[in-house]
């Protein structure tokens, strides 16, 4: 790799793998652009070793990441899904980012409308003794998909218990999460890099409150890229195709050297090969 060719560090989300990004890392480096998903700590294995981790250690593992491709190519742009665009967003705020941020449906707020009404009791389950270990929270349906199709690949694929998502996350992982967005919430003035937030106004698992949220309160240039016909997993839902051109458009790429992925090809590696390079 040359230094003149630019990086982008890809977060996956909670409980996820490189499946999380859909064929967002094949499509950028199809025009010009060097993509690294490297797993968060304590992902990727079984949903118990996250028990071993905490946020500080998501943090520092994509820290050394960031600062490792900063080395080789210059110009390193960050996105992240789900928990990754809140590890992205404190990656940035500690390294004093300036290129390119892209979050795809950032969690700041828990308030889908999936979730239980009395999610914020979670809170309780925190301080009772042992409790946030043994509790386990578990994929459930519609997994944060709207297409019936890859609905029911995904569900196909819990069932064989393939290692493309935890079907679960300890109750104790939720409280790392939340720890995070405390860390974040009151810091992100600090954050000033040429931003864009792409968030489904049906998003299950957290409203687009969360996106107005930081439109509001980060301090560069925002793109707000709103999506009507998604849930949470938007880079691998019914819009995802729109959301990668956009993104393309955001990271100032060079024109494709390739053709994009298909919906049909997309639906297809649903069936068997990651969705990412």
């Amino acid at each position: 790799m040359t230094k003149t060719r630019p990086a982008a560090l890809l977060i996956h989300g909670l409980g996820g793998t490189v499946y999380d990004l859909g064929s967002l890392g094949r499509t950028l480096e199809d025009v010009g652009i060097t993509t690294h998903a490297p797993l968060l700590p304590g992902h990727g294995t079984e949903p118990d070793d996250l028990l071993e981790t905490d946020w500080q250690d998501w943090i520092n593992s994509m820290r050394a990441e960031y600062r490792a491709l900063k080395q080789r190519h210059g110009v390193v742009h960050l996105a992240g899904v789900c928990l990754g665009a809140l590890v992205a967003l404190e990656v940035a705020r500690l390294e004093n980012h300036q290129d390119k941020l892209a979050l795809y449906a950032p969690p700041l707020f828990l308030d889908g409308w999936s979730l239980p009404r009395l999610t914020w009791l979670r809170k309780l389950g925190y301080i009772l003794p042992g409790m946030a270990k043994r509790m386990r929270v578990p994929e459930a349906d519609p997994f944060g998909i709207k297409n019936p199709r890859i609905r029911k690949l995904i569900q196909q694929r819990f069932e064989r218990g393939e290692r493309f998502h935890y079907p679960y996350v300890p109750l104790a992982c939720i409280r790392e999460v939340d720890k995070l967005r405390k860390q974040l919430m009151p810091r992100l003035k600090e954050i000033t890099c040429p931003t864009l937030i792409v968030h489904a106004d049906e998003d299950d698992i957290t409203s687009p409150r969360s996106a107005h949220h930081l439109q509001a309160h980060l301090g560069g240039k925002v793109d707000f890229m709103p999506l009507s016909d998604s849930y949470h997993m938007i880079l691998v839902d019914n819009e995802r195709m729109q959301v990668l051109a956009r993104s393309v458009d955001f990271f100032q790429a060079k024109p494709a050297a390739k053709p994009r992925p298909t919906a049909a090809v997309v639906q297809q590696e649903w069936q068997g090969e990651p969705l990412t390079a």
